[in-house]
């Protein structure tokens, strides 16, 4: 018998009350500071009955993070803030994990505090990059030496160390979508010739070392992470399918030993003998993401877990704008539709103005 959304699913050392995962979702509702509010609390605790929570992308160290009003886990203030977010989804009978990202060369000089970006390679990134001024072209990264990098997998340790202690279920490692991670993962933005370069072993190196390590601090059963192959987002692109391939499963099978609380894979195919090949050699739960371009319907999320092609589903848009998503969706009532115009705007509007279902 074929599991449906809406059954509860084992992840990790929790069990989640349904399949339908709410993506983590850049806002930039928390400041100069970083520090979670009110607002965003209200925000994620209105959509605690998705099966798990998964935060938008928090910074480790103030040199990773990406634009002003994201939110950061790299100090104690920070810390207590997630704590108020973490109690309150759980009051609500929800689960929440945080996404750690680090933004590399995604970023710029004024954003990061240290008066540079890091990257893989020197090499800038493709898009302007929003500051106060405005829009501004980012810089060529410093390209990070070996001592570094090491730093950099320390700062991703103890900001889940910090998620935990905060009393988040799990965390979520981003390796997708253009940003530092992925820039080791992608040849377009990875030109190294030491051992983090060159082989696809070499370019797998660093994302599976940050998930061992952060899985020696909190736990494998705490420990996710998010993965784009091929998205080809943010000039991180992965045109050589092969070599991709060979990259992707070379770090799957580093980390196979591992009983991770889950991975989320971004791609338009989920099906796809790519995704299915990373999905066969990791040990965790398959989390499938196809929208990003697209916006995921429900006869699209029904069909992928019922066929047995994800064990859930991340969402996006639909749940921005429906806080009672898995309600509406058990019982196909009609949508809220998303404004895309407040995705990135502050305040309430387009935020947790979005209404419940009445009736």
């Amino acid at each position: 018998m074929s599991n449906t959304l809406f059954d509860s699913i084992r992840l990790g050392s929790t069990t989640a009350a349904n399949r339908v995962v709410m993506a983590p979702l850049t806002r930039l509702r928390a400041g100069t500071e970083g520090v979670p509010n009110e607002l965003l609390t209200t925000y994620y605790t209105q959509r605690a009955s998705a099966g798990l929570v998964v935060t938008e992308g928090a910074w480790p160290v103030i040199e990773g993070r990406t634009w002003y009003g994201q939110p950061g886990i790299e100090t104690q203030e920070q810390q207590d803030a997630w704590a108020r977010v973490a109690d309150s989804v759980h009051a609500e009978g929800g689960l929440i994990a945080m996404q750690i990202m680090h933004g590399g060369r995604i970023s710029h000089p004024e954003l990061t505090g240290t008066g540079r970006t890091v990257g893989a390679s020197p090499i800038a990134p493709p898009n302007p990059i929003r500051i106060s001024t405005g829009k501004a072209d980012s810089p060529a990264p410093h390209a990070l030496t070996e001592e570094e990098i090491r730093e950099v997998i320390q700062g991703f340790v103890k900001a889940a160390r910090r998620a935990v202690d905060a009393g988040m279920d799990a965390v979520q490692i981003h390796g997708a979508n253009g940003y530092l991670l992925h820039q080791f993962l992608s040849p377009a933005s990875n030109q190294r010739t030491d051992g983090y370069g060159g082989t696809p072993a070499n370019h797998a190196r660093l994302l599976s070392e940050v998930i061992r390590a952060v899985a020696g601090e909190i736990g494998p059963e705490r420990t996710g992470f998010r993965l784009s192959p091929q998205h080809n987002i943010q000039g991180a692109e992965e045109l050589d399918a092969e070599f991709t391939k060979e990259v992707y499963l070379a770090l799957a099978r580093n980390i196979a030993d591992l009983p991770l609380h889950h991975v989320d894979i971004l791609n338009a195919d989920p099906a796809s003998d790519l995704i299915q090949a990373i999905r066969g050699e990791i040990n965790a739960p398959f989390i499938a993401n196809s929208g990003f371009g697209t916006q995921t319907t429900r006869e699209e999320a029904m069909g992928l877990v019922a066929d047995g092609v994800a064990d859930a589903i991340s969402v996006g848009r639909p749940i921005i704008a429906n806080p009672d998503l898995v309600r509406r969706w058990r019982e196909d009532l009609p949508e809220n539709e998303p404004d895309q115009d407040t995705f990135y705007t502050e305040g309430a509007a387009g935020y947790t103005d979005y209404p419940f279902y009445e009736g």
